[in-house]
């Protein structure tokens, strides 16, 4: 992390252009690169939303056969495999499961990709690992701590490459305000991160229980997680309403801003995290998530503050989900659509703007639901992930950080339901003289599924 007291003086730097030449030196390098391999055998855990957006990526920048799909819902695994079919080179469509155990043993799989709600990760990785498979697995990597560790430990027996899908890393705009305005010291002394994400994303309904359709597998899509009375398909935003399947707002997007945050500044374990929060304001439905929540990642001479409401208007409404490192020489803003460098000395701001590579991927343009801006960084991140697989290196978002990004996360809600500060030891696993917080490291599986434990795996 810079630490340099000096004097701040104006530098000439390379603003934007910085971004167009990351794009050539990216798509040269890593296209060019693995068009001309044998192709990966590749499948897909988790054909929705996400899932089937990374696979997308995938194919444009790598010779790549996709040989299976699976999911529970045959109407999702269906589309998935016609978008599959038009999209690879051989044309051909995939085999099609729902029991992602009788793919990975019907198959011998180069790359396994995991896009299903947060509940499966653990279980879907881990079980990749062991059929050989290198893994991308979507953020945040699990739903309690324990299992995150012992997926960094099967990672780590396996000798497998796992890409966490925390892709702010490989964003072009923060990589280049990372490089002209942390590395260089310009920040000066920092001494203070907040973070924060203000948009309305709380689903918040009373949908009716209802029987369960035909063509889904609910108790197979349930798996280990508690088992909740059906009230409609969970897709997309419905599932991550509840704490049964993920770790609310502050698993989802806190995990982003926060491993970006550590990224930049080069940043391990939190050396003490505490949070406070809880439903304030929306509750009136189902939803069992905080809607308004702050919390401390607290390290050597700096806090990483978080703050999260679905509700109101956001503090910033230029950065309502973002994150500000503050320095004695001004301040960085950044987030998904750019970043902004304010000197303090009132000098004029170093601005980076998002990159969009619409004209390169036409097809980008008409995928359904497809985040334009995250579609450059998530091919960038995919080509790092080939690199390392390539090479027997570690990636760029490796399943250690990954792990702690998305634990400390996992802690703070934690601590928002134990009403204390927690110091965990990633070294004996504990949370230090807390007993009781230790105990709800690892929650308790449904039924026959046994959870992974990183000593067994």
């Amino acid at each position: 992390m810079p630490t340099s007291s000096t004097t701040f003086k104006r530098r000439n730097f390379i603003k934007v252009a910085s971004a167009s030449l990351l794009l050539t030196t990216f798509n040269s390098y890593g296209f060019e690169f693995f068009a001309n391999e044998k192709p990966k055998k590749v499948a897909l855990i988790g054909t929705g939303w996400y899932g089937t957006g990374d696979l997308m990526r995938l194919i444009q920048v790598a010779n790549i056969e996709v040989v299976a799909l699976c999911d529970v819902d045959d109407n999702q695994l269906n589309t998935a495999a016609q978008l599959v079919s038009e999209r690879q080179k051989n044309k051909k469509k995939p085999k099609l499961y729902t029991d992602y155990r009788i793919m990975l043993k019907s198959n011998s799989l180069d790359i396994v990709l995991i896009g299903t709600p947060d509940h499966w990760h653990a279980l879907t990785c881990i079980e990749a690992l062991k059929s050989g498979a290198h893994v991308y697995v979507q953020k945040p990597i699990s739903v309690d701590v324990m299992e995150g560790e012992a997926m960094v430990a099967a990672a780590r027996k396996y000798d497998r490459v796992v890409q966490v899908g925390t892709q702010r890393k490989s964003t072009p705009h923060l990589i280049d305000a990372k490089k002209q305005i942390i590395d260089t010291g310009l920040l000066g002394t920092i001494g203070h991160v907040d973070m924060s994400c203000y948009y309305h994303m709380r689903a918040n309904g009373n949908p009716p229980v209802q029987e369960v359709p035909d063509f889904f597998n609910y108790e197979m899509w349930t798996g280990p997680a508690p088992m909740r009375p059906y009230d409609g398909l969970p897709h997309k935003r419905w599932w991550r309403t509840f704490r049964e399947y993920g770790n609310g707002i502050t698993g989802d997007m806190c995990v982003h801003m926060l491993d970006t945050v550590r990224w930049m500044l080069g940043l391990g374990w939190p050396k003490r995290i505490s949070s406070e929060g809880g439903i304030f304001v929306q509750k009136g439905g189902k939803s069992n998530i905080s809607d308004t929540q702050s919390a401390v990642f607290e390290y050597d001479g700096l806090n990483c503050n978080w703050q999260h409401r679905t509700w109101g208007n956001p503090a910033d409404n230029e950065y309502p989900w973002a994150f500000k490192i503050y320095g004695s020489n001004g301040v960085l803003k950044g987030d998904v659509m750019k970043a902004e460098f304010t000197p303090i000395d009132g000098s004029e701001p170093i601005k980076f703007e998002v990159l969009y590579e619409k004209e390169k991927y036409p097809e980008d343009s008409s995928e359904k639901d497809l985040e334009l801006h995250a579609a450059p960084a998530t091919r960038r991140h995919m080509i790092d992930f080939l690199n390392a697989i390539k090479n027997g290196t570690k990636p760029v978002a490796d399943i250690e950080e990954g792990h702690i990004s998305s634990a400390s996360c996992i802690l703070a809600n934690l601590s928002m339901d134990l009403k204390r500060p927690l110091v965990y030891d990633p070294k004996s696993r504990t949370v230090v003289n807390d007993p009781e917080a230790t105990a709800l490291l690892q929650r308790n599986y449904r039924g026959d599924w046994e959870h992974p434990h990183p000593d067994t795996v």
